[in-house]
C-alpha cells in the first residue's frame, strides 16, 4: 500500500507501506516479528514491512522489491535494513511448522543448493530442542536469504542483533510475556 494513498490521521492494517512522496514517515507495529525498512538512495522513495514467518511464507520481500522495479529503482541503489527482532535462539517451532516454512519459503534454487552447514545457519535442531520435538527457526537469517535471492547486494543489508525476547527492560515480546504491547519503528523519506 503506498502511503500518499491513505488519508491523514487514519490507520489502515497492512503488512507493509511505500513511501512515494518526499517527507513521508511511514511507521510499522511489531512485537517478535521483524520491521524490515526499505530505501532507494537515488529516489528517496521508502518502504516498511511487518514481517515474520508467514510473510516470509509468503515472499512478502519479494512482492515488495517488485514495487521498488515498477518505481524505477536499480538494486544497487536499494539500501534494507533488518530491526530488531525475536532471534533464532528464543524462536521455536514444532518439526511440522518447520518443514511447511523450509518447503514455503525457502527458494527452489537455493533449498537444492543449501549444505547441511547452511541449513544448520536457519534451523537448529540440538539435542536440548529435540526431546521437546522443537526447533530454532532463524527468521532474520532467512529475511536475508530472500533479500539477496532478490539481488540485493549484501553491503546494502543491514541486520540488526538485538532480539525482543531476550531483552526484557527494551523490547516487547509475544513470545515472552503475551503483551499486546508492541514497538512502533519508522523510516522518514
Amino acid at each position: 500500500m503506498f502511503g500518499s494513498r491513505l488519508e491523514k490521521g487514519l490507520k489502515t492494517d497492512a503488512d507493509g507501506l511505500v513511501g512515494n512522496k518526499c517527507n513521508q514517515n511511514l511507521w510499522v507495529y511489531t512485537a517478535d516479528c521483524m520491521p524490515i525498512f526499505f530505501a532507494d538512495k537515488r529516489t528517496r522513495n521508502v518502504a516498511t514491512l511487518h514481517c515474520g514467518r508467514k510473510g516470509l511464507e509468503k515472499k512478502i520481500i519479494k512482492n515488495l522489491v517488485k514495487i521498488f522495479d515498477n518505481l524505477g529503482t536499480s538494486r544497487d541503489n536499494l539500501l534494507v535494513a533488518i530491526g530488531p527482532a525475536i532471534s533464532k535462539e528464543h524462536y521455536l517451532v514444532d518439526n511440522m511448522t518447520l518443514k511447511e516454512f523450509y518447503r514455503k519459503a525457502e527458494n527452489k534454487n537455493i533449498t537444492v543448493n543449501l549444505i547441511k552447514a547452511e541449513k544448520d545457519l536457519f534451523f537448529n535442531d540440538s539435542n536440548h530442542f529435540k526431546e521437546q520435538n522443537l526447533n530454532q527457526l532463524d527468521l532474520k537469517r532467512c529475511a536475508y536469504k530472500q533479500l539477496l535471492n532478490e539481488n540485493i547486494p549484501n553491503k546494502n543489508i543491514d541486520i540488526s542483533n538485538l532480539c525482543t525476547y531476550k531483552l526484557k527492560n527494551e523490547f516487547n515480546s509475544w513470545r515472552r510475556s503475551k503483551t499486546f504491547s508492541r514497538q512502533w519503528n519508522f523510516i522518514c523519506s
